[in-house]
């Protein structure tokens, strides 16, 4: 291969991230919660980010999403470097986040909720009609039929809600969706709900970051996977790098487990 720059060829625009974060750190005070932590997401990829509490994921998806600046580290869309200074910025640069609160107004309509604030109007008059077709047009997209765009969105169920702020994100433009514990208040079938929907954005072309406890779900749906411990990056693999078991291994201590096992297992013997 030629030393010439002028003759190498330029980088496979799909083999660039869409987002990326080097070595990232972060600290509050004395605590240090990110320490050297990279990740990276490509368009029509499911990157899940797994750890138990305390492992530096909610620090993480919003250093990822623009709420805080990173101490050290580079973050990068599209292999360009960039410093977010707000969520807004994040945002307009096609990183959308969804909170487990979902910021939506239960008693309000499923429409409003969609839009919150950002209604098509003309002349300052909301289009409600054009509104709401398009609303029941991004959820048919996401594979959900709502009959009632007028319907309270408090009386849809936890993963349909999950299911309007998705498709509200890729509605919005969003490139890259950075989903926080999605399935963590969910009973099964609803966790298999907002599974299949992060499947649809994919699907449509997405770069998903989902950030998770459980090591089932992730795997599911899961391309790549990077697992936190105490602010640090213990694992990064690909899906065929790793099985299920292997992954659940990693998450619940991996050595810590085994001897936890062998210390159970002599008290048993013993008792």
């Amino acid at each position: 291969m030629s030393d010439n720059p002028a003759l190498t060829p330029p980088p496979d625009p799909a083999s660039v991230p869409v987002l990326e974060a080097r070595e990232v750190t972060k600290t509050f005070g004395r605590v240090t919660a990110l320490r050297e932590v990279s990740c990276s997401v490509r368009k029509g990829e499911v990157t899940c980010v797994l750890g138990d509490n305390g492992a530096g994921k909610s620090t993480f998806i919003k250093t990822l999403s623009g709420y805080h600046a990173p101490d050290s580290g580079q973050m990068l869309v599209d292999g360009e470097p960039v410093r977010f200074s707000s969520p807004r910025d994040a945002l307009d640069r096609g990183i959308a986040t969804v909170y487990q609160d979902l910021a939506i107004a239960p008693l309000m309509p499923v429409w409003r909720n969609f839009f919150l604030g950002s209604e098509p109007s003309r002349f300052g008059v909301i289009r409600t009609k054009e509104a709401k077709s398009i609303v029941i047009e991004e959820m048919a997209k996401m594979g959900i039929s709502v009959r009632d765009a007028d319907q309270p969105i408090g009386t849809m169920s936890g993963g349909e809600r999950q299911c309007v702020a998705i498709a509200r994100a890729v509605y919005f433009g969003a490139r890259v969706l950075i989903l926080d514990e999605p399935t963590a208040a969910l009973g099964v079938r609803q966790s298999g709900v907002v599974l299949k929907y992060v499947m649809r954005a994919r699907e449509r072309g997405l770069g998903v970051i989902l950030i998770t406890h459980n090591p089932n779900h992730a795997y599911l749906v899961g391309d790549h996977f990077v697992l936190l411990k105490r602010g640090r990056t213990v694992a990064d693999m690909t899906r065929d790098q790793t099985t299920l078991q292997d992954l659940a291994q990693e998450m619940a201590g991996g050595a810590e487990l085994q001897a936890l096992e062998h210390e159970l297992g002599r008290a048993a013997q013993t008792a």
